[in-house]
């Protein structure tokens, strides 16, 4: 196997690629036609199979499932609560942060709802992961900062665990290759894997891509994608913090820990207009970015993104955290006969709506169309393959859409095109080379300069 080369923060870094990465270590696993670029062997056009998940009230009763919780930030704690609202016996038996205030904070939410946490269940440290895996749990739910996942992934379904992986799945090629790899894994073991890509678990989303992939829109020529939106949170650097403190605390600004905006949140509008056209990868992306107004960290405030595809489409994607400006967010796909906004109408060519899901108002009796909450769905579906014995694992899709978002950000970064196959080589891996606190060097405070030479 190749070995992973261990890159710095260093951007310019990124085109120095080779042959053998992360995905060396496939072995005789038969990997998805994406991986090259290749939508089908006999002909360039998409292929479109419309395969939707059932959206479920609630996941089947059955033996109590105990999942464990890795990551108690905010969007842990909520992943630990969509648990367990999505059926009956099922219960939150182990948590495990770096710092002891999240994990508290997320202990007293969970008390609060009945799920009261002993104290050899609570694991704080670096190795907390390993600790929660093994206490005995069902279902591990992976909500740290992308860039942990990869190695919690392994390790869990090392352990022969199911899995819920939030998005992204990873902040590098060589985290997001690994994933795919996991994944490999976790089908031969009939272990089940839920992303958080919520959108196709999204009801009027759902039903919308149905129509667009039966054709309603017809042949799909472009498409158009803004996310414009206030800036994220973020904390100052407190004295009696060191580096990996303040950078952990402070992670979705800095690009090793986040992935930057563009793969951090950007991610579900990429991961939800690839879906409508199709799955298929693009063959460059073309980016700029900058950062006019972010306060800490080192990465961007805003991209705009160029997917270019085989057959000569083209895909704008632009994305913005700034507060002050009009905000905006749109997701929306163009056809021969109409185009979509891809969450709930369809349109003519002349603007007209076509097709618009029917949302009830509350005060409806008829409430069957009603879209439940996505956050939930996505762990419906992963109670119901575990209880149903039928196995789920979205994760190609999640490494596939990770990595397109790592495309335009790595273009924005350099100033220089970068092709599917470029992203798909290359070993760039972000971050230190061992995870403990103390001093984090070769990372400075400042974002990427495009254009400049290496």
């Amino acid at each position: 196997m190749g070995k992973e080369k261990e890159f710095k923060l260093s951007r310019r870094d990124f085109l120095k690629t080779s042959a053998i990465g992360a995905i060396g270590t496939l072995g005789t696993f038969s990997m998805p036609a994406w991986i090259s670029g290749c939508t089908s062997s006999e002909d360039k056009k998409p292929l479109r199979e419309v395969s939707v998940p059932e959206i479920l009230a609630s996941a089947p009763d059955g033996q109590p499932l105990k999942a464990g919780l890795i990551g108690c930030g905010g969007r842990g704690t909520g992943a630990a609560c969509n648990f367990l609202d999505a059926g009956p016996n099922l219960q939150i038996t182990a948590l495990g942060d770096v710092f002891e205030d999240k994990l508290a904070a997320c202990r007293q939410t969970l008390a609060d709802r009945g799920q009261e946490i002993p104290d050899d269940k609570c694991f704080v440290g670096f190795d907390a992961y390993k600790k929660v895996i093994d206490s005995g749990v069902d279902v591990v739910l992976l909500c740290t900062p992308p860039v942990f996942r990869p190695d919690h992934f392994d390790y869990a379904v090392e352990q022969g665990k199911h899995c819920f992986i939030e998005k992204p799945c990873a902040v590098d090629p060589v985290g997001a290759k690994k994933i795919l790899v996991t994944a490999k894994k976790a089908e031969q073991k009939g272990l089940s894997v839920i992303s958080g890509t919520i959108r196709r678990s999204q009801k009027d989303c759902i039903e919308t891509y149905r129509r667009v992939a039966e054709g309603a829109i017809g042949e799909i020529v472009s498409a158009h994608v803004t996310r414009l939106g206030g800036a994220l949170w973020y904390v100052n650097r407190r004295p009696e913090w060191n580096d990996m403190e303040y950078m952990l605390r402070n992670w979705v600004n800095f690009c090793w820990t986040s992935g930057d905006l563009v793969v951090e949140q950007f991610v579900h509008e990429i991961d939800m207009m690839t879906w409508f056209l199709g799955d298929i990868v693009p063959v460059r992306a073309e980016a700029t970015g900058g950062r006019q107004r972010r306060v800490t960290g080192d990465m961007y405030d805003f991209f705009s993104i160029e997917y270019v595809y085989e057959n000569g489409m083209r895909a704008h994607c632009t994305s913005r955290q700034i507060n002050g400006c009009d905000t905006t967010h749109n997701v929306m796909v163009y056809g021969t006969k109409g185009y979509t906004n891809c969450f709930d109408t369809i349109y003519n060519l002349d603007g007209s709506v076509a097709w618009k899901y029917p949302h009830p108002a509350a005060e409806d009796a008829d409430q069957s169309m009603a879209v439940p909450d996505p956050y939930v769905q996505e762990l419906i579906r992963l109670v119901t393959a575990i209880r149903t014995n039928t196995l789920v694992n979205d994760a190609e899709q999640h490494v596939r859409s990770t990595l397109m978002a790592i495309m335009g950000r790595q273009s924005a970064y350099t100033g220089k095109f970068v092709t599917w196959d470029e992203i798909m080589a290359s070993e760039m891996k972000l971050g230190p080379d061992t995870y403990e606190f103390g001093p984090v060097p070769d990372i400075p405070e400042t974002p990427p300069v495009a254009g400049t030479p290496a």
